[in-house]
């Protein structure tokens, strides 16, 4: 095996293969034809002794010496789109990019609006695109960009990840107006018997949110008391307000509800919204803009800590 007489092309070809699962979206993605894609993927496999990708009624599947060679291919393409886009000026009023970012529903409910009426007004001919990949995904979407970056309860773990603090947030209870604790003091907050004597709901998202509300119940052996579990947090108004359940959200969320009631759970611990990115993109002035108007946008003063700031300016 010479590394010499390897067209560096065909890395290309290689990642988006690995990327997309598929020859012919592979030869989209490159706009090559499915034939060139093809060829690409043979002169692959015969430089390297290897089948790189097995064909199975499922699609295709990567080898071991793929899994191997692709990943670090992959990381060194992208470090090199970002050393080289990141000699463009970026104009947010000239840009026709498609942004792509990972919020949950809960996150489309309460970011992406105030997002969307920035972008329309600061970098009108953009494009976004919500992809909502799986807690667990992210950093590879985000290496594979995938996604250009994504917003939620996260803690990245993966070498190349970056992320910034937001904002401090903490879980509440909403009921229906009515409601009335089964024991103890009707007031403004639920103590930690109160809430074992209540019927639960959650909501069990999974696009960039982990099992936070059912882990917190797990700690307080409060998890028997769940009754209903949701796939979204916008379930859970109309389920509480119809009958005697009480749900646990965000109160970010339960701020921007009416026709329920609130109560603060004291015992409820604090968790922090992060914006998430990867290194590949630190210094391509697009991403930095996109950054840097979700920091203005949602970031609280005061809130949070241990930022990784990029350079740049701020959005205009």
């Amino acid at each position: 095996m010479n590394f010499r007489q390897l067209d560096l092309n065909l890395l290309r070809v290689l990642a988006a293969i690995h990327r997309t699962g598929s020859v012919t979206e592979a030869g989209k993605l490159l706009s090559l034809s499915q034939s060139a894609t093809s060829n690409a993927l043979a002169r692959l496999r015969q430089f390297f002794g290897d089948d790189l990708f097995v064909r199975s009624p499922t699609g295709l599947h990567r080898t071991r010496l793929c899994e191997q060679v692709a990943p670090a291919v992959v990381a060194h393409l992208l470090s090199l789109e970002a050393v080289v886009t990141g000699m463009e000026a970026f104009d947010p009023r000239d840009s026709r990019l498609t942004w792509r970012l990972s919020l949950s529903d809960l996150g489309e409910m309460l970011f992406l609006p105030r997002l969307t009426a920035a972008l329309r007004q600061r970098a009108p001919g953009t494009r976004i695109t919500n992809i909502a990949v799986a807690a667990p995904a992210v950093a590879r979407a985000l290496e594979e960009r995938e996604i250009d970056c994504a917003v939620g309860i996260l803690q990245p773990r993966h070498r190349g990840v970056h992320a910034d603090p937001l904002f401090r947030e903490q879980y509440v209870a909403i009921t229906a107006p009515d409601w009335k604790p089964p024991s103890g003091r009707n007031g403004k907050s639920l103590d930690q018997a109160q809430l074992a004597g209540a019927a639960l709901a959650v909501a069990s998202p999974t696009a960039t949110f982990h099992s936070s509300v059912e882990e917190m119940l797990v700690k307080l052996e409060l998890a028997d008391r769940i009754v209903l579990r949701a796939r979204h947090f916008s379930a859970l108004p109309e389920l509480v307000t119809g009958s005697d359940l009480l749900a646990i959200v965000p109160a970010m969320y339960a701020a921007s509800l009416q026709g329920v009631r609130t109560w603060q759970l004291p015992f409820a611990p604090h968790y922090e919204v992060r914006l998430v990115w990867h290194a590949s993109t630190a210094r391509d002035p697009a991403q930095q803009w996109l950054r840097q108007l979700l920091r203005e946008l949602f970031e609280r003063p005061g809130d949070s800590y241990g930022k990784t700031r990029d350079s740049g300016e701020r959005p205009k």
